[in-house]
């Protein structure tokens, strides 16, 4: 079996991220909404650096607005996940796209759950959610979203995590909302690193306790933390295509996934906004085996950690560990 067909797991995807631009353009006419701008006549996503990419995202989710929307969505983007070998994914999910009102959210849990089960049921693939609390949503909005998660914390809840532009707010201003989701027994992740560097994934532990770190490869700009990093256990999230997308590294052979591997640094791979950086998990096994000669053993390695990483509960993991020691079945 080629390194791409291999069973994979994916712990840092955001659903609107995930979506296929024909998703979005077709429930934008549906709904009678003009984004226009948003798309090229090739039907991609207009943006050209990190500023314009976030605009581009929220102008994307703003079309998402009904428990049907995200039942929809769900089933698009774990049917591209699913086509791309992987078979467990954690997906970020915000509240904010029902306005953070928790009656509301828990139908659009109940609808994208729906669609979980139906997808694994269908394709094999597991999914599971993580609550994003959006940096530059703000404080306030994001203790909406902690209560939201701790309403429907539960066996498809399981964390929550903080997203979004490192340069709006510091984590010490989100730490009530992680405190309320650690009191709800949810799971904490945060993004760090990617514009900050390695000081912000300093602060990201010390103030929040992540236990995993999305977009940390700036890590390696601070060798003691990288040796702290690897002594504590703590998980990086790594999505290399998006990185090289944003410019941050000019190609696949220059981002530090390779040596935080090798120098004992816990990694997971993943692709976070596959529909706007044209990544695929695929792409991802493919260019990484090429760039540092990474063989079955590596990529073994790294499912184990990122099975061992995942929020989700014994009996899942069991499934999951099955699917990756008999991919064939």
């Amino acid at each position: 079996m080629s390194l791409s067909k291999r069973p994979k797991i994916e712990l840092n995807l955001h659903l609107e991220g995930a979506a296929p631009p024909s998703f979005i353009r077709g429930l934008a006419r549906e709904r009678h909404m003009d984004l226009g701008g948003l798309f090229t006549t090739e039907g991609r996503y207009v943006w050209n650096d990190y500023a314009t990419f976030r605009k581009a995202h929220d102008a994307a989710s703003s079309v998402v607005q009904s428990p049907e929307d995200h039942h929809r969505m769900v089933l698009a983007v774990l049917e591209e996940s699913a086509a791309n070998g992987v078979a467990y994914t954690e997906i970020y999910i915000s509240p904010q796209s029902c306005g953070g009102q928790r009656d509301a959210w828990v139908d659009h849990v109940a609808a994208m759950r729906e669609a979980a089960e139906h997808a694994q049921r269908r394709m094999g693939i597991i999914m599971r959610g993580i609550v994003a609390v959006t940096r530059h949503h703000g404080p306030d909005k994001a203790r909406q979203s902690a209560l939201c998660a701790a309403e429907t914390a539960g066996d498809f809840i399981l964390g929550l995590g903080l997203t979004g532009d490192e340069t709006i707010c510091d984590p010490k201003d989100f730490r009530w909302a992680f405190d309320c989701a650690r009191e709800a027994g949810l799971r904490l992740a945060c993004d760090a690193g990617e514009r900050r560097g390695p000081s912000s994934i300093r602060d990201a532990l010390r103030d929040l306790g992540p236990r995993r770190i999305g977009q940390g490869a700036r890590a390696i700009e601070d060798l003691a933390l990288v040796d702290e990093l690897a002594e504590q256990g703590i998980v990086l999230d790594l999505c290399p295509g998006a990185n090289i997308a944003l410019g941050l590294y000019p190609g696949w052979r220059a981002h530090p996934a390779g040596q935080l591997y090798h120098r004992g640094v816990r990694i997971t791979l993943s692709t976070a906004f596959p529909a706007f950086f044209g990544t695929t998990m695929t792409e991802a096994y493919d260019r990484l085996a090429e760039a540092f000669d990474w063989d079955e053993g590596v990529f073994d390695a790294i499912a184990r950690t990122s099975l061992e990483a995942a929020f989700c509960d014994s009996a899942t993991r069991a499934r999951v560990q099955k699917r990756l020691e008999t991919p064939d079945a």
